[in-house]
């Protein structure tokens, strides 16, 4: 029965949520374009964001706020496990608008009414295993950095299934060090129990967003890139316990 209810719940979430960005979306990315300023993208995504979270029953803890950059710009390192984390993190992070930016999939970028609100907030889309645009992309989320923009970054690449910690990519990792900003890691709890990969069913459970100490990158150049990714993975793996 928890089961049926829970797929009740989604259903209505997505029907709910879809609507509100088919009808919300395209005048507010017009009136943003006009404008010039983000700011506005970024409060109707942030109650579209709501909206979901309190239709699916989830609820959010917020742990180790202390370490939220408020005053430079930053990378938060997460991990990946559910289709969840991107929404609740932005949420839980929205003390950072509009100054706060994301590294994305370029996958996404097949959904027509996202991709123009992405571009305008200055998103910025990594291809996968596709060198050639990767270099470019990261250059420019190194621009942004250096602006005074933050970054998610998922470094993983992928969810993981069985909700452990997958290998950390490196292409974070190097803007990071390009734009000497510092790492902060984040640890995301309960969000594989909210939603598995390879299931559309949004569970009800709590989701604890935990923020650990910033790490540095100040003096430090390319060659210390592998040890610097194995240390935030190190620190994420602890939050998560």
């Amino acid at each position: 029965m928890s089961t049926l209810i829970a797929a009740i719940r989604s259903l209505l979430t997505y029907l709910v949520v879809s609507f509100y960005v088919l009808v919300m979306g395209p005048p507010f990315v017009l009136i943003a374009f006009i404008a010039g300023s983000p700011r506005l993208l970024y409060s109707v995504g942030l109650w579209g964001v709501r909206i979901g979270i309190a239709l699916s029953g989830i609820r959010v803890v917020r742990e180790g706020l202390a370490h939220l950059q408020r005053d430079r710009a930053a990378v938060y390192a997460i991990n990946h496990a559910s289709n969840v984390e991107p929404p609740l993190v932005f949420d839980a992070l929205h003390e950072l608008f509009p100054r706060l930016r994301i590294l994305y999939k370029a996958e996404l970028r097949k959904l027509p009414i996202l991709v123009r609100a992405f571009d305008l907030a200055g998103f910025v889309p990594l291809q996968r295993g596709n060198r050639e645009q990767s270099l470019p992309a990261i250059e420019r989320a190194v621009d942004a950095l250096r602006a005074g923009h933050s970054f998610l970054i998922f470094p993983e690449g992928t969810r993981s299934r069985t909700g452990e910690l997958l290998p950390f990519k490196k292409g974070g990792f190097i803007m990071a060090i390009k734009a000497q900003a510092p790492i902060v890691p984040v640890a995301i709890k309960g969000a594989r129990s909210a939603m598995r990969k390879g299931s559309p069913i949004i569970h009800p459970v709590t989701v604890v967003i935990r923020l650990g100490t910033p790490i540095e990158t100040a003096g430090l150049t390319m060659d210390d890139r592998d040890a610097l990714v194995a240390r935030v993975r190190g620190e994420v793996a602890r939050l998560l316990e």
